[in-house]
């Protein structure tokens, strides 16, 4: 008898110890998942409001922020045409499916198809509107924004843009890295960052500088200037730009937009480069990280491209030591979060195989977790690139049809989960102190699926 008393004793106390696990994970003071997997609002009522950062995490409400995000660039070319508009609509419908909480995308179109900036300072209003349009769509389904403000490449303008209208003005110039330098291009460019900060939304009737669905600014897609290996004339820039966006919107994030190259600053980190050619391309992942008005730190991770393009496991054990590497300087040196803004594989490259593809997935996402785990600087990763069926022409290799990839969308549900759980642990408003941490090391992360 006294043995069935103590044996219904020790079952009541672990039935009332569930109860409160439960109650807590619950009432925890953080966005949680709905039915269809989205981020939604404070369950206290909160408002929708701005990323911030602490220390080496993003922080929303004073809680934590860990991002599961993607990139889909051409949100704004579709939104301005009423029959693919419906894509923009599509892709965060299945991003939010998932749990993505964070796109990127673009808010340029330099004198190209279908440009927003038509000549310098000049706008296509349609084309605006088509943004206004991804911002408020983006809302509707508790998605966060990364808008980059200019490219690198040629693609939608980029900086060679800048400096064929510096031509057409009767300016000398001799290469397109004059984009960094010469002052009316450099006006050009704060023009621009002035028009799309100071925009008021057509559908929300919100400055984009006070949206909180803006997630933050990057000053340029991966940023390089080959003409000066030395990185001085793009540190330059960089300060420069850096400083000017936050006298306009002093409330957002801003990034550079940088792949990660280590520079002449650190070489004692040029082993870490996936190639010798890495550190001569202008860039300097420390040093430009510490200027003022940065706030958090990018890296990019493309092993097909930068070491071979047929797979292989080196891929791997490349992106682990890359990421681990970026994650401890962004702890060490720069005390903020790293996001990884870009990750994939190509379906063209020799070798491939969705096998692998989910492979790196996976262990882009394990190795934030485990910074996660520890409150590293591992603020998360963005898949290159998410987009909804028939967009296949649009494809550069990286697509991810979600609801044609069954086991890698499995992969980024559970990730979103996983990171959602730890946002739930760390933010509980109670005495616990350092005991959540031990909560957390006993949490299991094996689930197959």
């Amino acid at each position: 008898m006294v043995n069935q008393e103590q044996n219904f004793s020790s079952k009541f106390l672990f039935l009332a110890a569930s109860f409160v696990l439960v109650a807590f994970i619950k009432n925890a003071n953080c966005a949680s998942f709905d039915e269809a997997g989205n981020q939604g609002e404070m369950e206290d009522g909160e408002a929708w409001t701005m990323v911030q950062k602490s220390g080496n995490q993003f922080v929303v409400n004073g809680q934590p922020f860990y991002v599961n995000g993607f990139n889909t660039y051409w949100l704004m070319v579709f939104a301005a045409d009423q029959s693919t508009r419906g894509k923009v609509t599509e892709v965060f419908q299945q991003a939010s499916a998932v749990g993505l909480s964070v796109c990127r995308t673009w808010a340029f179109n330099d004198g190209q198809w279908r440009a927003l900036q038509k000549t310098p300072a000049v706008y296509d209003e349609d084309v605006f509107k088509a943004l206004d349009f991804v911002v408020s769509e983006a809302k509707k389904f508790k998605i966060r924004l990364i808008l980059s403000l200019v490219n690198n490449w040629e693609a939608y303008g980029g900086k060679s843009q800048y400096v064929k209208w510096g031509k057409a003005a009767g300016l000398n110039l001799t290469s397109d890295d004059d984009f960094f330098s010469h002052p009316t291009l450099k006006s050009y460019y704060k023009a621009h960052v002035k028009a799309v900060l100071n925009r008021v939304n057509t559908f929300t009737n919100m400055t984009y500088k006070d949206d909180p669905t803006i997630f933050g600014w990057e000053l340029m897609n991966e940023p390089r200037c080959e003409s000066d290996p030395s990185g001085d004339k793009l540190h330059a820039w960089i300060e420069e730009m850096a400083v000017y966006v936050k006298s306009i919107d002093p409330k957002h994030l801003v990034q550079i937009g940088l792949e990660g190259f280590y520079g002449p600053s650190t070489p004692n980190r040029a082993q870490v480069n996936p190639n010798s050619y890495a550190q001569q391309v202008g860039t300097d992942f420390i040093r430009n990280h510490q200027v003022l008005g940065v706030d958090f730190a990018s890296a990019h991770i493309y092993p097909d491209s930068w070491i071979s393009q047929s797979i292989s496991d080196a891929h791997i054990e490349f992106t682990k030591s890359w990421m681990q590497s970026h994650i401890d300087d962004a702890e060490n040196y720069l005390n903020m979060p790293v996001i990884f803004s870009e990750f994939g594989v190509s379906a063209k490259d020799p070798g491939y195989n969705s096998t692998f593809r989910d492979t790196l997935i996976r262990t882009v996402y394990q190795t934030i977790l485990n910074s996660t785990k520890k409150g590293g600087a591992g603020g998360g990763s963005l898949l290159w690139q998410v987009f909804p069926e028939g967009t296949d022409y649009m494809d550069d290799g990286y697509a991810i049809v979600l609801s044609k990839s069954p086991s890698t969308s499995n992969i980024v549900s559970l990730h979103s989960k996983r990171l959602n759980t730890f946002n739930s642990f760390c933010s509980w408003k109670c005495h616990w102190g350092c005991k959540k941490k031990h909560v957390l090391d006993n949490f299991q992360f094996h689930e197959e699926l």
